[in-house]
């Protein structure tokens, strides 16, 4: 399922969803966090991106493992084989930071919605998602370049 569609490796297919998703998941969460007047207008867009940022990195983490399977037992090694070990590290994490940021963001607009949280967890829990959110922007960026290296770069 995660390894090809038609000759093609799926992990090229379907990184990009991950490559926006996250970075727009994050800003979300960002403004939601800190400007509470938007959180109504926003709050639909940020439980739906909440959603589709870690299932794209999941989709995107399970596709590369299997395309870096199949090019282990074509021989890859060496520089190659470290540029990618690298890349699906970041992957890894992104993955992660990324679920982390999209559960804080659902229980946000839940919890904000209801007016059931008292001012200073709702601060704990904005300066939660803002952490989350700068350290999945980065750590999208770090994969993507990572892999982009492991494609492009000179090994």
């Amino acid at each position: 399922m995660f390894d090809q569609v038609n000759g093609l490796p799926v992990h090229a297919l379907v990184l990009h969803a991950a490559v926006v998703f996250v970075p727009l998941l994050a800003l979300g969460a960002i403004v939601y966090a800190l400007v509470a007047k938007w959180r109504p207008k926003i709050s639909w867009a940020l439980v739906l991106l909440s959603i589709a940022a870690p299932v794209s990195t999941f989709v995107a983490k399970e596709s590369g493992e299997k395309l870096y399977d199949r090019l282990i037992s074509q021989g890859l090694k060496g520089k190659g084989k470290e540029i990618l070990d690298n890349h699906m590290n970041f992957g890894s994490t992104t993955f992660w930071l990324s679920l982390a940021l999209g559960v804080a963001s659902i229980v946000m607009v839940v919890l904000t919605g209801r007016g059931a949280l008292p001012k200073i967890a709702e601060w704990a829990l904005a300066a939660v998602m803002v952490v989350l959110a700068v350290l999945s922007g980065y750590y999208v960026f770090r994969t993507g370049d990572a892999g982009a290296t492991a494609v492009w770069g000179q090994y």
